[in-house]
């Protein structure tokens, strides 16, 4: 018999309603017990006290759900208090409900981990639940949502699915030759693993946007010393995130910045101005500019309109597929061509700006939603989410394919053995009983 574990289930802190939960063989008893009346109709709210048991000092007014097993989140008995979330109701209720006997407070993710052991989901949707609760932003939410819904977990399952015959019939062929089994049994499973193959590779190949969107999507701002990078990055923000001086390096070191850009989260970085160093500390900030500019998602390289030479041109890590933001055109004469002749082969990416006087911005913010889109939009299919994912079904691939080339019925069958492991892995269904039931039931052995 499981503990009976206790915890707020609603974020702490002052607040209007607060969330007790309650999971385990004495949920009822203990909920019985402080509000002194028979238990409430299941998975309907009703009216309640709660009172000291010891004292009968009633604690606050509130409301009692009643989850009966199997039918609760946990699988086991679950009550729901929701009370007034202040810190001295929060405070004796902690204290009355530690009285109990075998009750105790639940370590971290526990009434989740108590779900996936209850079967009531998989790892994948568990995960799923997380990234809903940590979304910050609607892309976030939307691919979190589909996770806990268990979409991901869905196409894991029904690829182990089409898997286990193969196995189940193959292992058959090799323990029970004497049975007279239909023929062509090890041929007709070639097809459905080059199938399978083909499937996880095209999975695999997704650009990582899924990882990205959870994460969010790196971008990094860079050029010159005096430019505007600063100054951006804080128009970007809405806030003072960054320094800025007309004293050339000023920013010595890479700044981030989370951002909410169209829905999609998006972590900016302010980096060292580019330039001949002139001291050994500006040496390793221009150094870990270049690092962050290599392992970013995004480029924009930031120039001045009004210097006569911006040595853009010659930092080898602006390619095609940098934006380039001309900061300052409001110093330029009006009769200049500077814009277009200095800068024509960025003339796809080229946004003239003025972030003091907020000229080109609108235009700028844009092109970074569209460009931050085509990275990380997913649509409606499932992503993966997370590299334990990517690793497990790498590993599960590379047992495919050894399993299509061996020509040892033992060995493929192991191969195919491993393969399952690992798509059992992602939504934590290992089971050896999945293939007792398949050979016993398809051959009647």
């Amino acid at each position: 018999m499981s503990e009976t574990i206790y915890a707020l289930a609603s974020a702490p802190g002052r607040a209007g309603i607060a969330v007790y939960r309650l999971s385990g063989p004495q949920s009822s008893k203990v909920l019985a017990t402080i509000t002194g009346r028979n238990l409430p109709k299941p998975r309907l709210a009703s009216r309640c006290s709660v009172v000291d048991p010891t004292s009968g000092e009633q604690i606050d007014d509130g409301l009692a759900l009643w989850f009966p097993a199997p039918r609760s989140y946990t699988g086991d008995d679950v009550v729901e208090l929701h009370l007034h979330g202040g810190t001295a109701v929060r405070q004796r209720i902690f204290e009355i409900l530690n009285r109990f006997d075998g009750l105790r407070m639940a370590e971290p993710g526990e009434f989740t981990r108590r779900a996936v052991l209850a079967g009531k989901i998989d790892f994948t949707e568990a995960e799923g639940l997380i990234d809903l609760i940590d979304a910050e932003t609607d892309a976030q939410r939307r691919q979190a949502l589909l996770q806990s819904r268990g979409v991901l977990g869905d196409l894991y399952n029904s690829w182990r699915d089409k898997l286990l015959p193969c196995l189940a019939h193959l292992e058959a062929a090799i323990d029970f030759p004497e049975e007279d089994l239909p023929e062509g049994v090890e041929a007709a499973i070639g097809p459905t693993v080059k199938t399978l193959i083909k499937e996880i590779e095209n999975h695999l190949e997704d650009g990582h946007r899924g990882e990205r969107l959870r994460d969010g999507l790196k971008i990094a701002i860079f050029g010159p010393p005096n430019v505007g990078k600063s100054s951006l990055l804080n128009w970007l923000a809405r806030r003072d995130a960054a320094i800025v001086s007309e004293t050339a390096g000023t920013t010595r070191d890479v700044i981030e910045v989370h951002l909410d850009l169209g829905g999609f989260p998006v972590v900016l970085a302010d980096t060292a101005g580019i330039r001949d160093a002139q001291s050994d500390v500006e040496s390793i900030g221009i150094e870990r500019t270049f690092q962050r500019a290599a392992e970013s998602d995004l480029k924009i390289v930031v120039a001045a309109a009004d210097q006569t030479s911006t040595p853009i041109h010659d930092i080898d890590i602006v390619d095609r597929e940098t934006i380039l933001v001309l900061n300052k055109i409001d110093l330029l004469e009006p009769e200049t061509d500077k814009i277009t002749s200095e800068y024509r082969d960025f003339e796809q990416n080229l946004y003239p700006v003025s972030v003091t006087r907020e000229v080109g911005l609108e235009k700028l913010v844009q092109c970074l939603i569209k460009e931050v889109g085509k990275r990380l939009n997913t649509g409606s299919s499932p992503t993966i989410t997370r590299h334990r994912h990517r690793t497990a079904l790498g590993k599960c691939l590379e047992a495919l394919k050894r399993a299509r080339s061996q020509e040892n019925s033992e060995l493929c069958a192991e191969d195919l053995r491993i393969a399952v492991r690992f798509l059992g892995v992602l939504t934590g269904s290992v089971d050896i009983e999945d293939l007792l039931d398949i050979i016993f039931l398809d051959f009647c052995i």
